[in-house]
């Protein structure tokens, strides 16, 4: 990309590899390998600790969620939040980078992005490209895990970027923000499963897969070219949107996409298809295929 993104949103392998040759990875600067796989596929955390960028620490999604929740990754409480990043030796001064190992190039890693945003951190990274590419271009990689020092990280859920399932349903009626799902064309339409789940969309949302904002080595697309996907879809990025998904993770690619495009406020539907399709009456549910009743 011609252009680093606002406020450092991404960051290079080439800039990154630098700092760390640099000795600044620590209290100034934290690198966080945010990766998840399902269990049958890969060992998220095995793999990490076999190979890594030097000094990172493992993001556990799966810990730094609300686990009494029904629905998978639903963002913790501000205290949880807090006290678990505080322990990877994140303070609210730190530059966090954020990959992960998927081989699309970006999977989760915007979601932990979204998450240090969500809680009022401004200086939080993705590293473009991912751990693939970061391996592709030959930079170094450790299994020595670094224990940070603990720090002390104060949380401040901004609301703005959360959507509810309450206030998607009022919007349905209202259309007060525009919802964009970043799920693959089938479960949008609600031709195919969605991970075992019968899918579709809520009403009046728009689709673009995520992955639409990748280019084939991984990488995000420029500014110019991201700006043309939101405008094929007719979505005003001067209007207030909402990213949706399965789960409430690739939807933060839309988020990181038109933060890239200047637009910061982004909100995110958390619990997204899971706990629509389990909370919102038949009729909200849109889907191409005929069912009984739900």
């Amino acid at each position: 990309m011609a252009r680093q993104g606002l406020s450092r949103a991404l960051v290079t392998a080439a800039w990154l590899a630098e700092a760390v040759r640099a000795g600044r990875v620590g209290a100034g600067l934290r690198v966080l390998d945010a990766s998840w796989y399902p269990p049958k596929e890969r060992n998220a955390r095995q793999e990490f600790k076999e190979r890594h960028i030097p000094g990172a620490s493992f993001f556990d999604i799966e810990e730094c969620r609300d686990k009494s929740s029904p629905y998978d990754f639903m963002l913790p409480s501000e205290s949880q939040f807090a006290d678990y990043v505080g322990g990877l030796g994140v303070s609210n001064d730190t530059h966090v980078v954020v990959y992960d190992g998927d081989e699309v190039g970006t999977f989760y890693a915007p979601r932990a992005w979204w998450m240090f945003r969500a809680f009022g951190h401004k200086e939080v990274s993705v590293l473009n490209g991912g751990f693939k590419n970061w391996l592709k271009e030959g930079h170094p990689v450790t299994a020595e895990v670094t224990q940070p020092t603990p720090a002390v990280f104060k949380a401040k859920l901004n609301r703005a970027l959360v959507k509810t399932f309450d206030e998607m349903v009022q919007n349905v009626s209202s259309l007060k923000f525009q919802v964009v799902d970043s799920r693959p064309e089938g479960r949008f339409r609600g031709t195919e499963l969605d991970q075992g789940l019968e899918s579709g969309h809520i009403p009046g949302a728009v689709n673009i897969p995520f992955h639409s904002f990748l280019s084939e080595t991984g990488h995000e697309k420029s500014i110019e070219e991201i700006q043309e996907i939101f405008r094929a879809k007719k979505v005003d990025l001067s209007k207030p949107l909402t990213a949706t998904c399965r789960k409430g993770v690739t939807a933060c690619q839309i988020a990181l996409a038109a933060f890239l495009c200047g637009k910061r406020d982004v909100a995110v539907y958390d619990g997204s298809w899971s706990e629509w399709f389990h909370r919102a009456p038949p009729h909200y549910k849109v889907s191409e295929v005929k069912r009984g009743k739900a």
